[in-house]
């Protein structure tokens, strides 16, 4: 007890925000010994997901202290490895509340400590950021943004010099750095930047755009589709309807209310396009103009969902694998790469496998994050095994071509809006499209299972669940025998850096399909995804809905079998 207020008392003495300060020492003034714990227990841990936490004071949620701290971490890293001489750092931020000042100490932090910042003074997709680093030339790019976490929330995400997201052993050494720094208030800060502080213009806006002409495909036929959009209160708006009018397609509909940047995100109570409820607002408009395609990205930009219309019910959203595999087929399709690479992450539909095969592509699969799917991509062609084209994530991430080594909601949207238009061009609609991939590669479903558990007890809660499934495994799962288990805690050795160890375990159900189990990266949850495999029939529509109902029930299976 005496440690826990000793440790608040030295971080209310190192915090440079009185706001905060005064909150932390009300916490403890009030005697509240859970929320100090809560608070102070821990420190927020810097990770290959950078920093993600609830904006508050203390060691363990974001604030100003945390950002000063971890900024200086990543310069020392850099300074240690690189140099302030080998290229500068861009900076850029989503339009979460906090944002700007966390942007504004993370350029103060960096310009003290010697390096030039290219920065985007106002917010910006994430991609965008990424793909400036790479235009620059930086040795690191660093985003504050919490994607599509609640409103609550604000992170801290780090790009290395070969412009993907870091992965082990930087966030480890980086991590080690942080935890070097003293006082965040004993930090350099440039309070005038100066000369070494430069604005990035909107010219690179463009620069990108012409980038990605050179990856998608070129859409046949009318691209006078009617199309709704939501930016979901973030800071996409502006880009993603710049950047569809500049590939022909002029007729978008924003979603009024959604469209402007706003970080309290007035009308989705989770700004996450996955979540129930949160594309309401852009069917409601679709259905009223009878639209062809409904889009939506989370706030930083850098995913993408899609809802197209079902004949006789409104508009269905698609699933993200659902997405996956039909622009993995249209990559495909329209590439000249003669060793076209696509990958996907391990808890993604194994249809992408089975697509591959049909083009004579090079497929892998790794570890979930786009910080893998881009590092494997770089492993596979300096190996000379082929140039990479696409790769997505279930997690509605895709990355269309080389433009971005990162997951991309604006190219995304793109390359779907030609997508719809080369199958109206042909007759066709993409459910048709995708009743033909499903007859061809099977009827692959897929459904997932999130568990919810805040707080340090939920922490215990999700690890004693991966404990047991070292010790045993169910029999069956869903009515479907089980009939292996992969543990990708062990083994690692053999198998490449992008399918490291990892808390994920795979059981299989032989032809029917599988279940993984792994904990989030970034939020206090248990996920379990169960991916099933079917025949499509005539009617691959009321199929779906029947192997959905299996894959739910394995789904329930596991989760019982894990007691939580």
């Amino acid at each position: 007890m005496n440690d826990l207020y000793a440790a608040a008392a030295e971080w209310i003495a190192g915090d440079p925000d009185p706001i905060t300060r005064a909150e932390l020492q009300g916490i403890v003034d009030s005697g509240n010994v859970d929320e100090l714990t809560e608070r102070m227990g821990a420190t927020l841990q810097f990770g290959t997901a950078g920093l993600r936490g609830r904006v508050e004071a203390g060691s363990n949620r974001m604030n100003r202290a945390t950002v000063i701290r971890a900024t200086r971490g990543v310069a020392d890293y850099l300074l240690d490895t690189l140099g302030t001489d080998a290229g500068p750092v861009v900076v850029g931020r989503d339009a979460r509340l906090s944002s700007a000042t966390f942007i504004e100490d993370t350029i103060a932090v960096l310009v003290a400590a010697g390096f030039q910042v290219r920065y985007f003074a106002d917010p910006v997709p994430t991609p965008l950021v990424a793909y400036a680093s790479l235009h620059f030339g930086g040795v690191a790019a660093i985003v504050v943004t919490a994607s599509h976490n609640p409103p609550a929330d604000n992170g801290y995400k780090v790009y290395a010099a070969n412009g993907a997201q870091i992965v082990p052993p930087t966030d480890s050494q980086i991590a080690a750095a942080i935890a070097k720094i003293g006082r965040a208030s004993e930090v350099p800060l440039a309070h005038i930047v100066g000369a070494a502080a430069t604005p990035i213009g909107p010219d690179v806006f463009d620069e990108y755009l012409h980038e990605v002409a050179q990856s998608v495909p070129t859409a046949p036929g009318d691209r006078d589709i009617s199309i709704v959009y939501t930016a979901m209160h973030g800071v996409g708006g502006k880009y993603v309807v710049a950047a569809l009018d500049r590939f022909g397609f002029s007729r978008v509909h924003p979603v009024a209310a959604q469209f402007e940047p706003d970080g309290h995100f007035p009308t989705v109570a989770f700004p996450n396009p996955e979540e129930p409820g949160a594309m309401d607002l852009a069917h409601e408009l679709a259905m009223a103009i009878d639209a062809d395609l409904v889009i939506a990205n989370d706030p930083d930009t850098d995913r993408l969902a899609v809802s197209i219309p079902e004949p006789g019910a409104g508009f269905r959203q698609l699933t993200g694998n659902q997405i996956g595999v039909l622009l993995g087929d249209y990559m495909l399709a329209g590439t000249d790469t003669d060793h076209p690479i696509v990958l996907n992450s391990i808890v993604s539909s194994p249809m992408l496998a089975s697509i591959a095969d049909e083009y004579d592509a090079v497929y892998d699969r790794t570890l979930t994050g786009f910080k893998w799917i881009w590092n494997a991509a770089l492993d596979l062609e300096a190996e000379g095994r082929g140039e990479y084209v696409f790769g997505y994530e279930e997690a509605l991430g895709y990355s269309v071509g080389q433009t971005v080594r990162d997951k991309d909601g604006i190219s995304a949207a793109v390359a779907f809006a030609g997508l719809v238009a080369g199958a109206r061009a042909d007759g066709a609609t993409v459910w048709d499209r995708l009743g033909d991939l499903y007859r061809q590669h099977g009827l692959w479903v897929s459904t997932q299972k999130s568990i919810v558990r805040p707080g340090a007890e939920g922490a215990d809660e999700i690890a004693g669940a991966m404990a047991l499934l070292a010790e045993r495994t169910p029999e069956t799962l869903g009515g479907f025998t089980v009939t292996g288990v992969t543990d990708y805690r062990q083994g690692a050795e053999n198998r490449p850096r992008y399918l490291a160890a990892t808390p994920l375990v795979e059981l299989s159900l032989g032809d029917a399909g599988r279940v993984l189990i792994r904990p989030s990266g970034t939020e206090p949850k248990l996920k379990i995804y169960v991916d099933l495999r079917g025949a499509a029939g005539d009617d691959w529509l009321a199929a779906e809905d029947d192997l959905l109902e299996w894959a739910a029930q394995a789904a329930e299976d596991a989760a019982a079998f894990l007691g939580i």
